[in-house]
Formats: structure tokens, sequence, C-alpha cells
């Protein structure tokens, strides 16, 4: 027992002797590139070891030792590992978020050991953010001189979303790593003549969508016709085919009282 205890205690000296860590350096990638991790080496020698893991486990993935170079059967990197033999640079390439993760970088030179750590994120596309109205305010009043409209995305993480009256910011709302949706509401007047913007943006990308106040209406007895809704679609076709059917039925009973009127006349 005395024996184990010594043991560890040296290996911990030999540890903090040799392996000198560094801050974990920040990368962010978009879904579907390539990011490159880079060793600062110009020409790694034959009795130099450098090795690279990943995740929480520390999962070894790759290596180069006796100026070889090792890759470790792992699915998660299966095809898209790349090791150059002169630096030890990581390239990993067709990205997922499954990549994301923090990656350590062991390099030992003339016996001493260093380490760095690289914390990798895998940002997903993003999407176009949707203007509409609100029409809930329609039943405040039948006249308005200001109108509410939504700003609209579905399923983002790591994202803010935000409202820009040319490049003056207005408001915004953020999510962290939960996959939600998110609206932002933003109250205009109809004279305003002032551009509008709704923008969502993660670290390393951004999606743009610009309001058009000429199409907001004066009364909301017309907000239907002014936004390109799925909901004010739906409500013109329900309403083009109940005139439809309005009309069929006044058609049916129009022929139903002539066919009745002739069998009247026949009879007599």
């Amino acid at each position: 027992m005395i024996h184990a205890v010594l043991f560890c205690s040296c290996c911990f000296l030999l540890d903090g002797v040799f392996g000198v860590e560094t801050d974990e350096i920040d990368v962010s990638v978009m879904e579907g590139d390539s990011f490159t991790l880079r060793t600062g080496l110009t020409d790694i020698q034959s009795d130099d070891e450098i090795e690279w893991r990943f995740g929480s486990s520390r999962t070894r993935i790759t290596r180069i030792a006796a100026g070889n170079i090792t890759k470790y059967d792992d699915e998660y990197f299966r095809d898209r590992l790349q090791l150059e033999r002169q630096t030890g640079d990581l390239t990993i390439t067709n990205v997922s978020n499954e990549h994301s993760g923090v990656y350590q970088l062991s390099i030992i030179i003339n016996n001493k050991k260093s380490i760095k750590r690289f914390s990798v994120t895998v940002y997903a596309p993003l999407p176009v953010p949707d203007i509409f109205s609100d029409n809930s305010q329609c039943s405040l009043s039948g006249e308005r001189s200001s109108r509410i409209v939504l700003c609209s995305v579905l399923n983002v993480s790591d994202v803010t979303l935000s409202w820009y009256k040319g490049t003056s910011l207005l408001s915004s709302i953020s999510v962290s790593d939960l996959s939600i949706s998110l609206s932002l509401p933003l109250e205009v007047e109809y004279q305003d003549n002032n551009k509008y913007s709704c923008m969502l943006n993660n670290p390393i990308s951004k999606q743009t969508t610009h309001l058009d106040i000429t199409q907001l209406c004066h009364t909301c007895s017309d907000c239907d016709l002014c936004f390109d809704t799925p909901e004010a679609v739906m409500r013109l076709v329900v309403t083009a085919l109940m005139g439809v059917a309005a009309v069929a039925a006044v058609v049916l009973l129009v022929n139903d009282i002539r066919r009745v009127g002739r069998t009247h006349t026949i009879k007599q």
C-alpha cells in the first residue's frame, strides 16, 4: 500500500515537471467545413512525439512517433482526419456537431512534455428570419397608426436574434445550446421612413431580413392581405372555398325548385 502511494506521488511529480499546460484555444467552424489545429512546430524530428486526443474521455485519435503516423480507428473521424507529418497539424474535414469538443495535443521534445488544448464549436447553418404581422393587435382597434411585427426563427441554438433601425440596435434575444424557436416583436409607425432589419447571428455567420413598411396596412381589416404568411394564405383559401360552396348550394337549390315546378305542372 505504501509503495502504491509513493508510486502515484512520483507520477504526479513527474507530470508536474514535464507537463506544461496552456489555456484552451477557442475555434469556431461551420457545419460541413474543415478546421485545422496547429502545433506551432515547423520540423518534427524522428525522436519527437506528437499525440492528439479528443473529448472528456481523452480518446486517442492519432500520433506521430519515431517518424511514423498512426491513426486510431474511430467512427467520428474516419475518412475525415488528416495529420501533417512535418508539423503535426491536425485537420478535420466535413465536420458535424459531433466534432464539437476539446482536442488535446501532447508534444514531447527532448524528454520535455507540453500540452495544448483546443475547444472546438461546430455551428449549424443559420435559417433566414421571417417577418410577419401580429394580427392579434387588430382586436385592440379597427384603426391604428402603428403596427406590431414579429421576427421569428425556428429550431435554432447558440444564436442572437436582433432588430435594427439602420445600424442602431433596438432589441435582441439570445439562446445558448438549446434548440428552440425565437420571436422578437417590433412596433413601427405606418409613416415611418426609417429602415428596419432583423438579424440572426452566431459567432461566425449571420442572416438578415429587411422590413418593408410600405407593405403594412392602415386598417386591421386589410392586414391579412399585406403579409405573405401561411396563416394569411390559409384564411384566403378557406374564404374562397366557402364562397364556392355557397354558390354551389344556391345553384342546387334553384335546380331543385325548377325540378319540383316541372313535376307539379306535368301532374296537372
